[in-house]
């Protein structure tokens, strides 16, 4: 299991621990769903971080699991991987009390929808946030990178597949805090800790209200951009990148580094 949690004082951190990069595999993925859904029913937790240890955030999903999957010609594991996204992604967003990301490293792919529909995002220096899905034959999550950075900068982003840094992103107003990465964590906690002071049934309406009057139905959105990863699968093209990486004919770290 890749995920940790612990709850102190009313705030809940779960930790991502799949090393070397935090690729979440599909039943963590899932997994990372259920802890937030079950948040909606315990009073005792107000507040969530979502952070990782080891080099970065999450480098997107495992690819190699994926293609483990479907050595048969089937397509399972492409299915079940953007399932469990999709599911991770709305438990976040629809977690009934808000969520504090706390990212180190870097934040590609996976990270990007997870982080984009977070409550409050607090980042390390220097942290790259990025969309490599074209590269990987792939689309999905640009519907939560434009929560991040304006509209035509994120064209550009998904087109180049080019990071933006964490200090790019809090000159947005994305990003609450920039601070250097020994002081993630508490920094992290301090934001969590002022949410978890509050009323819990006010900062649980809060959380409702926000997220109704949000102009854009982010689970339906990511979605329709699914849709297009199973067109561009059909075509080939999402298989011939997945198999690339496996052959090591493109750096598996490049985007992480």
């Amino acid at each position: 299991m890749a995920l940790h949690e612990t709850v102190t004082d009313g705030v809940a951190t779960i930790t991502m621990d799949n090393p070397p990069v935090n690729a979440l595999g599909i039943a963590d993925t899932y997994g990372l769903a259920a802890l937030l859904d079950g948040y909606g029913k315990r009073n005792d937790v107000r507040a969530v971080v979502l952070t990782a240890e080891g080099r970065g955030f999450c480098a997107g999903v495992d690819i190699k699991e994926i293609q483990a999957m479907d050595t048969d010609g089937g397509h399972l594991g492409l299915v079940e991987a953007n399932r469990s996204c999709a599911e991770a992604f709305r438990a976040v967003y629809e977690c009934a009390i808000p969520v504090v990301a706390a990212v180190n490293g870097f934040c590609l792919g996976t990270g990007i929808g997870l982080v984009g529909n977070a409550d409050v995002i607090v980042a390390a220096e220097g942290v790259g946030f990025g969309l490599p899905e074209v590269d990987n034959g792939a689309l999905g999550a640009a519907t939560h990178l434009m929560r991040l950075v304006p509209a035509h900068r994120a064209r550009w982003m998904l087109y180049s597949c080019e990071p933006a840094s964490a200090e790019e992103l809090h000159g947005y107003g994305s990003v609450l805090r920039v601070v250097p990465a020994d002081d993630l964590a508490a920094s992290a906690a301090e934001v969590a800790a002022t949410i978890a002071s509050k009323d819990g049934s006010v900062i649980r309406a809060a959380k409702a209200s926000m997220n109704g009057i949000d102009p854009v139905d982010v689970r339906t959105s990511y979605r329709f951009e699914q849709g297009f990863t199973f067109e561009l699968n059909l075509l080939g093209r999402g298989d011939e990148a997945r198999a690339a990486f496996l052959r090591g004919e493109r750096d598996p770290n490049a985007a992480a580094d």
